[in-house]
């Protein structure tokens, strides 16, 4: 992270007119009410407050802007993270491990957690939010608590920018190898995705595109000690019995005209893709947990802990994932189906090449152990239900993004606790052809491991 827009305002400050202003500074926030807003989708009117409404500009950052998945993880991390540790530092209810001790007696905590997640939101996104901090700050009526409260968020933000310097986030980290993952020699290897992969409607990869982002997994973390902390045991062996099985499953649950899929199955597959012009799948889980803890009668500081948790274990489960993807190196099922099978040696005749196969969703441009979806989904279901108490939660949702596949239009999902909503989001991406079952498995059991940590020992309260 680099402060590469430190005078923006300034120059921002001086353009010749409003239009210019705005064509400067980026797309506007949409407030709550609006059909843009996602706080809109799964709020009540009453249960309103700063908190989600940062977190909903975040959101509406990713989605407008087209962040791709790991770096809109990183993005909710940084900006909720900020918000916490400036309201926390006025509140002193938790312990915390980046030194930011406490703030000036007086100052309003709402006031920083606005304006320390703005600031590190500016740095994330490229984009000052400079009319969001204008209406946002305008809430507050002048007094000395508001102006030492603007002072002490943008002290903060300032710190955790400082504080992620050459973090490894920078492009030229996370966008090449750097020698610092070996590619495979033999029949697993992955290679670029092919050039027939899309969807009409919906999204679709460029044609063998180069993999994305492969030093994520090298970025330092929020809450693990590493990257590999959470890494999994080796994938299958190609000629076992155990990868013979789980080549027939994708082929034939996973394909564009799968026969054994249910329309439910495709429906999940579709309901959970998630991308890549939305609010990605870690965004889609900090939409649930707000839906889910909005009227658990949290306090200030509880929901914004709460959120800060949830962005950074999110943001570590993208490093994870990364990690794991860029070690093994693992190929897709659409390589291993269409044009690697008669390599893999396998003697089960279930293993044979289908060059006609079609995954029934876009196939990601990176390899495939572990998923990416199944950590965020198993890092959010855990972090939601230690927050709010007990797994057994009962709710409905639906896409937040419904734009990118108009087949999901007015349906609405429903679960029965949060780690039935993790397993079905995970499970979506073999119903969608993309993911090995042990892609998913591996990566369920490393993203629950992942904040059960972080909430233990990340921002204990004091004593």
């Amino acid at each position: 992270m680099r402060h590469s827009r430190r005078h923006f305002l300034a120059a921002g400050a001086a353009a010749a007119s409003v239009g210019s202003l705005t064509a400067c500074v980026g797309p506007q926030v949409a407030t709550y009410g609006h059909a843009s807003s996602y706080a809109t989708q799964v709020l009540q009117p009453e249960n309103r407050n700063t908190v989600f409404h940062w977190v909903d500009a975040a959101l509406q950052q990713v989605r407008d802007q087209r962040v791709l998945t790991p770096r809109a993880a990183y993005n909710y991390g940084l900006a909720m993270s900020a918000g916490f540790l400036a309201a926390n530092g006025l509140i002193q209810a938790y312990e915390e491990p980046f030194g930011v001790g406490p703030g000036p007696a007086g100052a309003d905590p709402e006031v920083a957690y606005g304006v320390a997640f703005a600031t590190a939101a500016a740095e994330a996104f490229q984009q000052p939010f400079l009319f969001e901090r204008i209406a946002f700050l305008n809430r507050f009526p002048g007094s000395e608590a508001k102006s030492l409260g603007v002072d002490w968020g943008q002290a903060v933000g300032r710190h955790v920018i400082k504080m992620r310097v050459d973090d490894g986030s920078e492009p030229g980290e996370v966008n090449y190898y750097l020698s610092r993952y070996q590619k495979r020699a033999d029949a697993l290897r992955w290679l670029p995705t092919g050039p027939f992969y899309g969807a009409r409607p919906g999204p679709a990869f460029a044609s063998f595109d180069r993999g994305l982002y492969p030093g994520q997994g090298q970025i330092k973390p929020w809450t693990m000690t590493s990257g590999a902390q959470f890494r999994p045991a080796d994938f299958y062996d190609p000629a076992s019995p155990e990868f013979a099985e789980a080549f027939h499953t994708i082929r034939v649950l996973g394909g564009m005209d799968s026969e054994i899929r249910t329309a439910n199955e495709s429906e999940i597959a579709l309901f959970w893709e998630d991308g890549p012009w939305g609010v990605t799948p870690p965004g889609h889980f900090i939409c649930i947990a707000m839906q889910i803890l909005q009227d658990r009668d949290l306090s200030f500081i509880e929901l914004a802990r709460a959120f800060a948790l949830l962005g950074m274990t999110q943001c570590d489960a993208s490093i994870c994932a990364w990690d794991c993807k860029y070690h093994y190196d693992i190929v897709r099922p659409e390589s291993a189906i269409r044009a690697r099978a008669p390599d893999f040696k396998n003697p089960d005749p279930r293993v044979a090449q289908d060059a006609s196969w079609h995954s029934y969703i876009p196939t990601p441009e990176f390899p495939s152990y572990t998923s990416g979806h199944s950590t965020f989904g198993a890092a959010a279901a855990e972090m939601i239900a230690l927050l709010y108490g007990r797994d057994d939660v009962a709710f409905s949702g639906q896409s937040p993004d419904q734009v990118l596949w108009p087949q999901l239009n007015g349906v609405t999902r429903h679960w029965t606790s949060l780690s039935h909503m993790a397993e079905e989001n995970g499970m979506s991406r073999l119903y969608g052809g993309v993911h090995w079952e042990m892609d998913h498995t591996a990566a369920m059991k490393a993203g629950r491991a992942i904040s059960r940590q972080a909430f233990q020992v990340t921002f204990p309260t004091k004593a």
